[in-house]
């Protein structure tokens, strides 16, 4: 039998894996307003407007009920820092400021450790800090897209705080979309960094997962890799496989994309056909791999034997687009 040949999850891999739970977003970006000082100034002075504090990554939020929220402040309450437009929705202005997020002291919130790895706990109408990876699955479409871009627009400001041509400090402009040199007036824009994940098949449709040299027991993924100069999404694929694992594949097939804002990643999702299924990894970078069976992943999840990687990643949509169905626990 061919690859996946009969199998009705076929017809769902024609289609987007979804929901890609980063990948969210309701507001318009408003590109053209980034340039306009008046207008950014007058946005900023409406008591409608709303602001988004982002701290390393991390921002606060509220549960209320079965909903988490992000923590939006109008202009006035927001602390000083450097501003970053993230764009319109019905007439409101939504901004990010980086700054040290309101209340916080030494990783803690209203006296609460900041980040929670689950909210679920935590009671209602409580303020904590978190990140993307604990709450980017919990917050609704507009907020989430929110939180996705301004960790990403602080991320890059972070580490291009000087000009790569000449060092001299950069100013922030355009909304916070570009850096400016004051010397040479070379423009520097946010950097994406684009990255192939991919669901290796073998004939008997298993699928391929490995873990990292420093991921713990159980832990495991499918393969991924940056894509390099002058190579194509494809190409990358088929050449990171067979870096890390030793095997080859062909017929990459594109499925969807997802930003990883880890620092600046954009994950482009793909199924490939393994040709061989001889595993020799590359101990630098897989400390083990193998093939699963559907029934095979099944039991080791049950039994605590395996760990997939959480809802709010790719790869746990690559993975059960191809298991045919939602899989149960995650790191």
């Amino acid at each position: 039998m061919g690859l996946g040949r009969d199998r009705p999850v076929e017809t769902a891999e024609e289609q987007l894996i979804g929901p890609l739970l980063l990948a969210r977003g309701t507001i318009d970006r408003s590109s053209a307003m980034r340039t306009d000082e008046g207008w950014l100034e007058r946005a900023w002075s409406d008591p409608a407007t709303r602001v988004l504090v982002i701290d390393d990554g991390h921002t606060l939020v509220r549960r209320s009920g079965d909903e988490v929220h992000a923590v939006l402040y109008p202009p006035a309450e927001a602390p000083p820092g450097t501003r970053y437009l993230l764009g319109v929705e019905d007439g409101v202005a939504y901004f990010a400021v980086a700054a040290p997020l309101p209340g916080s002291s030494k990783g803690e919130v209203n006296g609460r450790v900041t980040v929670p790895m689950s909210l679920a706990e935590t009671p209602e109408g409580l303020t904590v800090a978190a990140g993307l990876r604990q709450v980017g699955g919990l917050l609704g479409d507009r907020e989430a897209g929110l939180l996705v871009h301004a960790v990403a627009l602080d991320a890059w400001h972070s580490t291009h705080e000087f000009c790569p041509r000449c060092g001299a400090r950069t100013t922030v402009q355009a909304g916070g979309h570009v850096r400016v040199c004051p010397q040479d007036a070379s423009q520097h824009f946010p950097r994406v960094d684009p990255a192939v994940i991919m669901l290796i098949r073998d004939e008997a449709d298993r699928c391929l997962l490995a873990r990292g040299p420093s991921w713990p027991q159980g832990r495991l993924s499918i393969l991924a890799g940056f894509v390099e100069p002058g190579e194509s999404l494809e190409a990358a694929v088929v050449r990171e496989v067979a870096e890390e694992v030793g095997i080859v594949v062909a017929n990459p097939r594109y499925l969807g994309s997802q930003p990883w804002p880890f620092p600046r990643s954009l994950m482009l999702g793909f199924f490939a056909e393994a040709l061989t299924t001889t595993l020799t990894p590359d101990f630098d970078e897989i400390a083990e791999a193998r093939w699963y069976s559907r029934q095979e992943l099944t039991e080791a999840l049950e039994s605590g034997e395996l760990r997939l990687p959480p809802p709010v990643s790719i790869a746990r949509r690559l993975i059960e687009t191809w298991y045919g169905g939602e899989l149960v626990g995650d790191w």
